[in-house]
């Protein structure tokens, strides 16, 4: 993944569930512009984070993917998941503009179901030693 590789865990604390097991970081122009463009994959337990983002698109994408949109950040650092996109196919899925949104968790395809992520549920980033309650 061209994004900054960093040991990050996706919380959804509604649930009491973790959505992925390693979260990389896209926080430059340049990772945020290829994202998970020219891979071939992306394996369960893995995303990708995009802050600041409320819109994506799947140009040469080869495989279908969540995304989670979130808004800003709580005093505790977790978010509000505000729309969840499903199956988005590769190539010509393009979701324009999320109201509210403040970035957007890639997942791979059918995990925001598997995980039950809703609208509404708090999703945090965390280091994966973390404690919560």
């Amino acid at each position: 993944m061209a994004a900054r590789a960093r040991s990050l865990q996706l919380r959804n604390l509604t649930r009491a569930t973790v959505i992925a097991d390693h979260v990389a970081t896209a926080d430059t122009f340049w990772t945020r512009f290829v994202g998970l463009m020219g891979r071939e994959v992306l394996p369960p337990g893995e995303a990708l984070w995009l802050p600041g983002v409320n819109n994506i698109h799947m140009f040469f994408m080869r495989f279908p993917i969540d995304a989670c949109f979130v808004g800003p950040p709580a005093e505790d650092g977790s978010r509000a998941v505000v729309a969840v996109r499903e199956q988005l196919p590769a190539w010509r899925g393009i979701v324009w503009y999320v109201r509210g949104a403040r970035g957007v968790f890639e997942l791979p395809a059918g995990t925001l179901a598997e995980a039950a992520t809703r609208p509404g549920d708090r999703l945090l980033l965390t280091t994966p030693d973390t404690p919560h309650g």
